[in-house]
């Protein structure tokens, strides 16, 4: 939010400086984000009047004025300007003036000089060439009183300061000048002025019926009729700067007038062409299949969920938001139907985003405007059309009130108990119940308690923690004393029952650094995707849709997240990057009929956490040992491995919507469940991304990842280990874990437990068939590694084991020693 200090100051007037003016605001919950000069420093330029122009002799497109700039001094300046004219006032820069840096950094000196033979004693001046706006297509045209000569940062307030707020959502109440003056003077004690708002006498009996029908969109609608209005009257320049400073362009009296009073009071009001409206109006949701043309010249579909006011004929506004170009004021518009109402803020949160705009009015009506001013407003917009647009023809109707559904007064307690407590400081009633009184709250006092009575202006206040908020930032937060913790931080002790478990958990912090460990950097992502997303990488048909999305793009909730590491990688490869390592550790959402409402669960909505990972490039960077070939499946399946090193896998071919159909591994945990996914991107969505090759990629369970074994305190073995090296035959069907799992379940009979591990370190094909192996066979070498910790092995008994083996294998699997 923008706004002049100088207009601030006009309704509380603390004795501080600008800065410490910001500094009270930003402490008060305020955040002051920036403040800067109206317009840069510059020297010189004095308000002029043009008393004669002539053409240039020399040039077709300058003209030579005569320009008095008091004192009885006339200046001859030569000027281009297509709107230099006698009689008009404007900045006038004499010789020695210093006017603001331009793209160059340098200032810029006004000397005497000649343009084509003519002597050009000055400059007149554009709103640009003084950086005062952008406008820059001619002369700055002042008021046709202002003081000839007077110096232009004196006559246009330039030495004012812009105020930039980061107002929160809550603050809907400090959305105008006069909702920070009213803070301000609760945080500083000064005087509050408050302009009186005096009716203004109607002259006439007209009156346009309104119906509202629709009482759970709009709480109280208040609007009059006014005739005889000169549509064409100039904007007075003093409320032509107020809106720039605030943001906002001129564009016709009756549109500034209705803006400035919402930037004034925090009231946006809609003024209506009367002649456009046909007949009777109607508060009320719209119907499905309606439509309405805005003034920003959008058209929008509407349907039962959106408010609108309409006429016989059709929709007229979007209620709280926009008005419609049908009945917009023109340069022809002499009678008017001017409104202010109360919508509720439910009616119109979201609708606007709906449409993909936003506005000034929505933004302040989802979060609460005073219901309680609608009338008084309608008169002060009254006073100021008939002061500005006003004519001897002028009318103005009696003013239409009606309220059927007002907010009911709400009272909420403070106890002074609690209140010290959450605060941290040492607070009586009384210093509570001076705090709540100069925020505006009508008190009412027992022993212990303050009850408030929130002003209607208030929507933020509803809880008891709401008024502590207000007591803390009216004590300061910055007079609030400094503690060290005093909870005791003793561990816990184990507990016996579970001391002894071999399973244990690791934190989720604990994973994010193993897989930093592994090469893999942290990304952060939204959880919210495109629709289809969840079909083409998750097969979700019927993802969780948000009712109010920020953009199409980002309309669901992702129940995977490899969509999101893929985008991460388009992102990098368009900057040139040649590898791509990256995680994400999140929360995904899917539909489930069995989840259940809790603390932090929604009823039907499953929220797992899931773990993803993402390889691109060479799997080793470039290097002189390794070539650059891509990261393979074995890269990817040696990292989730890694990563859960401390549990015993088994990965098995699978299908997964987003992988390699021929490529992609199911991983199922020790007690045989599956925890998730590895494997390579799929051909279609590599094309579909035009990506040079393959990522791998890997998507397991959070839960299923923290798991781990505890580590077990062993005495090293005090004998020698032994190893045997075996070749088995076996059909080309059998995969590798299958021959594992047949050598573990062996008999081994007196070494049973004494099989350390089994590693496999050939494979070997053969390209025709053999007397020694079949076209369909294959031969896998391992290594067997034994150790008995009590003795050391003779050699019988390691050949009796590996009998033992390979008759297992031979048995099972139908394999045979090569």
């Amino acid at each position: 939010m923008l706004f002049p200090e100088s207009w601030l100051r006009e309704f509380c007037d603390p004795a501080l400086s600008t800065e410490a003016l910001a500094e009270v605001l930003t402490m008060g919950g305020f955040e002051v984000e920036s403040t800067r000069p109206v317009a840069p420093a510059f020297t010189g330029v004095v308000v002029g009047e043009i008393v004669a122009c002539e053409q240039h002799p020399n040039a077709d497109r300058l003209r030579v004025c005569q320009v008095n700039v008091g004192q009885s001094a006339v200046l001859n300046i030569v000027c281009g300007a297509p709107n230099a004219r006698v009689g008009i006032r404007v900045p006038c820069a004499t010789v020695g003036a210093v006017l603001p840096a331009g793209d160059d950094g340098k200032a810029f000196h006004i000397k005497l000089g000649k343009l084509r033979g003519v002597e050009s004693q000055g400059m007149l001046c554009s709103a640009s060439e003084l950086q005062v706006s952008q406008e820059s297509s001619g002369l700055m045209e002042l008021a046709a009183d202002a003081p000839i000569g007077e110096n232009i940062r004196t006559h246009l307030r330039l030495d004012d300061t812009i105020f930039e707020v980061k107002l929160t959502p809550n603050l809907g109440h400090a959305l105008s000048v006069y909702g920070l003056a009213r803070e301000l003077s609760a945080l500083t004690g000064a005087p509050l002025k408050t302009p009186a708002i005096l009716p203004v006498a109607p002259t006439s009996t007209d009156v346009r019926k309104v119906t509202i029908s629709a009482a759970d969109l709009c709480g109280r609608f208040s609007g009059r009729v006014l005739r005889g209005l000169n549509p064409k009257a100039p904007t007075p320049q003093w409320m032509v700067d107020k809106l720039a400073r605030c943001g906002q362009r001129s564009v016709t009296a009756l549109v500034d007038i209705s803006n400035y009073v919402m930037f004034e009071y925090g009231r946006p009001s809609h003024i209506f062409d009367l002649d456009k409206i046909h007949g009777a109006m109607d508060v009320r949701w719209a119907k499905p299949g309606e439509s309405l043309k805005l003034l920003n010249g959008n058209t929008v579909s509407l349907d039962e969920k959106v408010g609108v006011i309409a006429d016989e004929q059709g929709v007229e506004s979007l209620a709280g938001i926009m008005g419609g170009d049908s009945t917009a004021v023109g340069d022809d518009t002499t009678a008017v139907y001017l409104e202010a109402a109360f919508w509720w803020p439910d009616a119109v949160a979201g609708r606007a985003r709906r449409f993909n705009f936003s506005t000034d009015a929505g933004h302040r009506f989802e979060r609460g405007v005073d219901p309680s001013l609608t009338v008084a407003h309608v008169e002060h917009i009254t006073k100021l059309l008939l002061d500005i647009c006003g004519t001897p023809q002028t009318t103005v109707g009696p003013i239409d009130d009606q309220s059927p559904n007002l907010p009911a007064p709400r009272t909420v307690s403070l106890r002074v108990a609690r209140a010290s407590a959450i605060i941290g400081m040492p607070l009586t009633q009384e210093r509570c119940a001076q705090a709540l009184a100069a925020c505006g709250f009508a008190l009412t006092e027992a022993p212990g308690v303050v009850t408030a009575a929130v002003p209607a202006h208030r929507f933020d206040v509803t809880i008891e923690e709401d008024l502590i908020e207000e007591v803390a930032r009216l004590v300061g937060y910055n007079n609030l004393p400094l503690a060290s913790p005093v909870a005791p931080l003793v561990a816990s002790p184990a507990n016996p029952a579970t001391a002894r478990s071999v399973e244990s958990k690791r934190s989720l912090h604990a994973v994010r650094r193993a897989l930093a460990d592994l090469g893999y950097h942290e990304t952060l992502n939204f959880s919210f995707v495109p629709e289809a997303w969840e079909a083409t990488f998750a097969a979700n048909v019927d993802p969780v849709r948000l009712l109010n999305p920020m953009s199409n793009t980002m309309a669901v909730m992702r129940s995977s997240l490899l969509g999101s590491l893929l985008e991460v990688l388009k992102h990098n490869l368009a900057r040139k990057a040649s590898t791509v390592r990256v995680f994400e550790v999140a929360r995904v959402f899917s539909r489930a009929t069995d989840a259940q409402a809790g603390d932090l669960a929604v009823k039907g909505i499953h929220q797992p956490m899931k773990v993803a990972g993402l390889i691109y490039g060479p799997a080793h960077g470039t290097q002189w040992r390794h070539g650059a070939a891509p990261a393979d499946f074995y890269d990817m399946k040696a990292d989730v491995e890694a990563l859960l090193a401390t549990q015993s896998l088994r990965f098995e071919p699978a299908e997964h919507s987003a992988m390699h159909p021929g490529r992609c591994a199911a991983v199922f945990n020790a007690q045989g469940s599956c925890i998730g996914h590895v494997g390579e991107l799929h051909p279609k969505h590599r094309q579909a991304n035009d990506l040079p090759h393959a990522p791998m990629l890997f998507e397991l369970d959070a839960q299923a990842v923290c798991a781990r074994a505890l580590p077990k305190v062993q005495t090293p073995p005090k004998f020698p280990m032994a190893e045997r090296d075996l070749a088995f035959v076996l059909d080309s069907s059998v995969t590798h874990a299958q021959l594992m799992a047949g050598i573990q379940a062996a008999p081994l009979g007196e070494l049973r437990g004494c099989l350390l591990d089994a590693v496999l370190f050939d494979i070997y094909r053969p390209k025709t068939d053999t007397p020694a192996m079949a076209l369909n066979e294959k031969s896998f070498a391992v290594r067997l590694s034994f150790q008995n910790p009590a003795a050391t092995l003779t050699d019988s008994q390691l050949d009796a084991a590996t009998s033992a083996i390979v008759t297992h294998v031979a048995q099972t699997l139908g394999g045979r020693l090569r």
